[in-house]
């Protein structure tokens, strides 16, 4: 970098620095929000080239920037994300000159006529869209056997870590942040999809109860289970994120079922660092089979750490449907109708009208589109696409009857819970099917540097207990550490 100042402060400062911290430099003039821009423009044409997460910078990235600077000399924040570089998901729609395709060249060039629920709110809360995160494609519901990270529009995403899975299908979105190209991101779940990633590289991650976030302008999976989230390196720093993005929705009915119609400040109710009266369920076995000794020991460690905070721990809690094996039938008779309505919705150039649409192209491109197959596509395409099937019907009701009321809930209240606890993401699966939160938090290393970490589920919108347990846990343990980034040698 030319500016020795921005020089500086991206050395010695930016590679951690919390939206709190970037925050009171902004409130001094110390730094601007174009300094921020710049500086992570700067990293990512100089360290992403082969962690290849980011697909594309927003144009107006530094004409943002700089209004939203005058607006602070002006009128103050609008909130703790102004001015705040954020980059989201490739599936996630925004009315601007950048481009979302779920990662798939079937829809290169696709521009979203408006913003989706998601980014709309971010730009309300003065945040600063600073790009699109690759993932894998159509969010991993392509093809089996598709590795995480891998998309025909982005190629294969690497973990900055090392020569480890870099997690799915909010690849590009846990990477970047692991290696610093922006202070969050937006991921999206189906099952997974944003607990895998961040338990890879070593992130925070929120998976909302659906509902509490709208998924309006995004490219679905299933509308049972789909729901953005936020992607940080710290509790606080997603909880600033979520706050921002909460909120009811008439175009999603998910978010009607809300009970609390007051906004949350998720961020600001992170003041304590005692558990003193919570109670803690432990997963046991299933949830804990195949793991190696030294993750073991870090659920042991953790353990330990929650128990000196003063939570009360129940070991070997009762989940009546742990040995369940959850199919995803629900997924495939749900993705054909969901993914249809979203295509039908945009701009009459976007030629891809319909799933049939995209299979059709993918059999048209094989040698770029077909690398791993279409079956999951077929398959879905195979349906009606009215949800009328018994199969689906039956799965729906089985799903959420087995994950809810023989699941989590039946946990929780069996034993007086405030959350349940799981090594690294082993929760996923149930909490996915039942629509239920769960904050994954970093525990530690691998001797190899591989990151692991632990999580927390709980009840329908219990989301403000979660991330005061997951806080109380970081702010004891602080396990997490940047990943060693090379420069890339032609830079």
């Amino acid at each position: 970098m030319k500016n020795p100042k921005l020089k500086q402060l991206h050395d010695e400062w930016l590679i951690e620095a919390t939206i709190d911290e970037m925050q009171e430099k902004l409130a001094s003039g110390e730094i601007t929000s174009v300094d921020l821009v710049h500086m992570y423009l700067y990293r990512i044409s100089h360290f992403d080239t082969e962690i290849r997460s980011v697909l594309e910078v927003n144009p107006d990235a530094l004409h943002i920037a700089t209004a939203l600077d005058l607006e602070r000399t002006q009128k103050g924040p609008r909130s703790g994300l102004h001015g705040i570089p954020i980059l989201l998901k490739d599936n996630l729609d925004t009315g601007d000159k950048m481009h979302t395709t779920a990662g798939s060249l079937a829809l290169d060039g696709h521009v979203a006529m408006k913003d989706s629920f998601v980014a709309a709110k971010l730009r309300e809360a003065g945040a600063i869209l600073l790009g699109k995160t690759n993932m894998t494609e159509w969010a991993n519901f392509m093809a089996i056997g598709m590795p995480s990270g891998y998309s025909s529009r982005g190629g294969q995403t690497l973990n900055p870590y090392g020569q480890f899975d870099v997690g799915g299908s909010s690849s590009g979105s846990g990477a970047s942040i692991a290696a610093n190209f922006a202070a969050a991101s937006i991921g999206t779940e189906t099952s997974g999809s944003i607990l895998n990633p961040s338990l890879k590289n070593s992130l925070v991650g929120i998976k909302p109860t659906v509902g509490l976030v709208s998924r309006s302008g995004v490219i679905p999976i299933a509308h049972t289970q789909d729901t953005p989230g936020p992607m940080a390196r710290t509790v606080k720093d997603t909880a600033h994120v979520l706050t921002a993005i909460a909120g009811l929705d008439e175009k999603d009915p998910a978010t009607l079922t809300n009970p609390s119609k007051n906004r949350i400040d998720y961020a600001a109710v992170l003041t304590e660092t005692s558990l003193k009266g919570y109670r803690i369920g432990m997963a046991g076995k299933p949830f804990s089979d195949r793991l190696n000794k030294h993750k073991i020991k870090m659920i042991e460690e953790a353990i330990v750490c929650l128990r000196e905070l003063g939570a009360e721990i129940i070991e070997d809690i009762v989940i009546p449907s742990a040995e369940e094996k959850w199919g995803y039938e629900v997924l495939m008779y749900e993705f054909k109708p969901d993914l249809n309505a979203y295509l039908r919705a945009t701009s009459h150039s976007n030629e891809i009208r319909s799933l049939a649409d995209v299979i059709a192209f993918n059999y048209k491109h094989p040698k770029a589109m077909l690398k791993y197959g279409q079956k999951v596509l077929i398959e879905s395409e195979d349906t009606s696409g009215t949800l009328l099937e018994k199969e689906y019907i039956a799965a729906l009701e089985k799903d959420q009857y087995l994950s809810r009321e023989q699941g989590i809930d039946f946990a929780l209240q069996q034993n007086n819970l405030d959350a349940i606890f799981f090594g690294g993401d082993r929760g996923s699966v149930i909490a996915a099917k039942a629509g239920y939160p769960t904050v994954i938090v970093p525990a530690g290393y691998v001797p190899n540097g591989e990151p692991f970490g632990v999580s927390f589920t709980g009840t329908a919108f219990s989301e403000e207990t979660l991330l005061k347990i997951a806080y109380a846990f970081e702010q004891a343990t602080k396990h997490r550490k940047p990943p060693v980034m090379k420069e890339d040698s032609h830079k």
